[in-house]
């Protein structure tokens, strides 16, 4: 079984397959957003893309890293690219899906909220993923929403 996590950012999304039965990770990527498309393109860019992506990795299960609630600072175009990836997620032949904030996939993956952010950042190392620190921070995010994804 695949599962794949997603982290979006304005101007593109990083999204992480995990192959869950060897928990391996077989792909991390990041997609970049032409910036000659209009919002309305980009965000179809978006979905075409997250769809062909599930369909190439036969991904059965999926998680998808949202915005804060609290965020002092909160993106239209990041919450767009999330909103789009949910439609994407529900018109897709995924199994099941889940959308979380830092505490739901924390407790998916089975760590304490508190240390989410020092894996994210490097500053400690989690031994459930080779390589871990040669992952980027958004890279780092959707291979935690990848592993919660196993249980969604």
């Amino acid at each position: 079984m695949n599962t794949i996590g997603i982290r979006a950012k304005p101007g593109g999304v990083t999204f992480a397959v995990l192959d869950a039965q060897d928990r391996r990770i077989a792909n991390v990527e990041t997609i970049k957003l032409p910036k000659a498309l209009l919002t309305p393109d980009a965000l179809k860019y978006i979905r075409n893309n997250i769809l062909d992506i599930i369909r190439e990795y036969e991904i059965s299960r999926a998680g998808l890293r949202v915005t804060e609630s609290t965020a002092q600072t909160l993106s239209v175009s990041r919450i767009e690219i999330e909103g789009v990836i949910q439609e994407a997620f529900a018109s897709s032949s995924l199994n099941s899906y889940y959308c979380g904030q830092i505490s739901t996939i924390a407790s998916r993956v089975g760590i304490a909220r508190a240390d989410f952010k020092p894996y994210v950042d490097g500053t400690k190392i989690f031994d459930g993923v080779e390589n871990w620190n040669e992952l980027r921070s958004e890279e780092r995010e959707a291979v935690f929403a990848a592993l919660g994804a196993v249980n969604a």
